[in-house]
């Protein structure tokens, strides 16, 4: 009888629980993250970056109150920063956040077995938060594999790998908790993470986030939490925008050089895909356009919606971005939009923001009232270089200077007038502020609002 009720248990069980058996060896019974942690870890290093900040006087300079001042000013102030990094390649290419190391003067690299190295910045972006380094003199370095980012998927088991606090390294576990998050990490950082549960701390920045695999999958850049602690919401910037930076830099560019897609997008609401004939609300619906767009070569208009790039969903602007800058300059994506409920294919060159019309930079020297005030005229390289509309036109600050700072001009503010007069070439500032008079009026227009600044030459 006891035979037949255990044959019957049997029966009931499912078929894949019946594959479930007990551990046979030591290490099948001690099953852990050690194995993967032993592999992967001396790959990741800490950083430990020194950068001089300037304490400028406001009167530095200033013809009345600047030698009265001079005594009071005081020394370059030394600051230090802490993080993490990834090294990428067996000669020594890392990987860390832009506010780790940007604009660093002296950037030491400390490996898991204590051999420590200098390092130089071989390309930063603190828009999108990264910095691709070179370690001086490696050879045969411990590195991570990147792995295809589209390929991550919601669930999966990661592990956050960094240097908080300064006491060392440090593991801990998570999962992958949500793609394509986009305007959610603090800091400068824009664009596309991938969202975690594993604790992020302070000098984590800059850190390994990896597959069970061992691969590269994200570098982790911020946690959102409300404890100002390592519980809360991590993001990580994905291997496939990482993967990039590294192409770039070992091309020799200093700056990340973004496709430029030359119009104004906005998500598709619930209220706007009414409007629109959609069935769902997704997509980025084009609202404005340049006239070298790339996209308007392509064929697409005001009033399309977008709602695939390179065959991947794109549901935000930030998207968008992201998914062309995967692409790389020089490359084209295959774009998917609707148009008054039918969908088409069209396929856009990825380009760089054209720089014609010729900037003209000009440099005001100290002849004029305001000497080192730089401007330039308004194109699609300068205008995406300073983040203005991109429908921006006429002359633009691209540095005020001391004495333009000290009168309120601010870097991406355009310029109108001098004292009445037209400003219609970046040569005209320099000439209108030679000899402009005793008191002077500058008609500036900063964002939507026109303003004037009034001073004594």
């Amino acid at each position: 009888m006891l035979r037949a009720f255990v044959c019957l248990i049997m029966l009931a069980v499912p078929a894949a629980a019946q594959d479930v058996r007990v551990p046979q060896s030591p290490g099948e019974i001690s099953l852990s993250f050690a194995p993967l942690v032993k592999e992967a870890a001396p790959a990741v290093v800490n950083i430990y970056a020194r950068r001089v900040v300037e304490q400028r006087s406001p009167f530095a300079g200033d013809p009345v109150f600047g030698d009265f001042f001079r005594q009071f000013e005081q020394r370059p102030r030394v600051q230090n920063s802490l993080g993490s990094g990834v090294i990428l390649s067996a000669d020594g290419i890392a990987v860390t956040n832009y506010h780790v190391v940007g604009q660093a003067t002296d950037i030491r690299v400390v490996l898991n077995d204590r051999r420590e190295y200098d390092a130089e910045i071989l390309l930063a972006d603190e828009e999108s938060d990264l910095a691709i380094m070179r370690l001086a003199g490696a050879e045969d370095m411990p590195h991570l594999d990147l792995r295809d980012s589209d390929t991550v998927e919601v669930g999966e088991l990661v592990l956050a790998i960094g240097n908080p606090f300064g006491i060392g390294q440090t593991v801990s576990s998570g999962i992958v908790s949500g793609l394509a998050r986009s305007g959610t990490a603090t800091g400068n950082a824009r664009g596309y993470f991938i969202q975690t549960d594993a604790p992020i701390n302070p000098g984590n920045s800059g850190g390994a986030l990896i597959d069970v695999q061992g691969e590269l999958i994200g570098v982790n850049t911020s946690i959102l939490t409300r404890s100002g602690g390592s519980n809360g919401i991590g993001f990580a910037i994905p291997a496939g925008l990482v993967a990039q930076f590294v192409k770039q830099a070992q091309e020799g560019h200093r700056r990340f050089q973004r496709p430029w897609a030359g119009m104004v997008g906005q998500p598709v609401t619930a209220e706007l895909s009414d409007s629109l004939g959609l069935d769902l609300p997704g997509g980025v619906v084009i609202a404005e356009m340049h006239d070298d767009s790339p996209f308007a070569a392509a064929g697409l208009q005001v009033g399309d919606v977008v709602s695939e790039v390179d065959r991947a969903p794109v549901n935000t602007p930030a998207e968008m971005l992201f998914r062309m800058s995967m692409r790389g300059i020089g490359r084209s994506a295959e774009v998917i939009y609707v148009r008054r409920g039918e969908e088409k294919i069209a396929t856009v060159p990825m380009i760089a923001p054209p720089d014609s019309p010729p900037r003209e930079m000009v440099d005001l020297g100290e002849r004029t009232v305001l000497p080192g005030l730089q401007v330039a005229r308004a194109n699609p390289a300068v205008v995406s270089e300073l983040g203005l509309p991109v429908d921006s036109e006429g002359i633009v600050v691209l540095d005020p200077g001391p004495f333009g700072a000290q009168i309120g001009l601010q870097t991406g503010d355009r310029l109108l007038g001098v004292n009445g007069r037209r400003i219609e070439a970046p040569r005209d500032v320099d000439r209108l502020l030679r000899r402009p008079g005793p008191l002077v009026q500058i008609e500036v227009l900063r964002g939507n609002r026109r303003l004037l600044l009034r001073f004594r030459a």
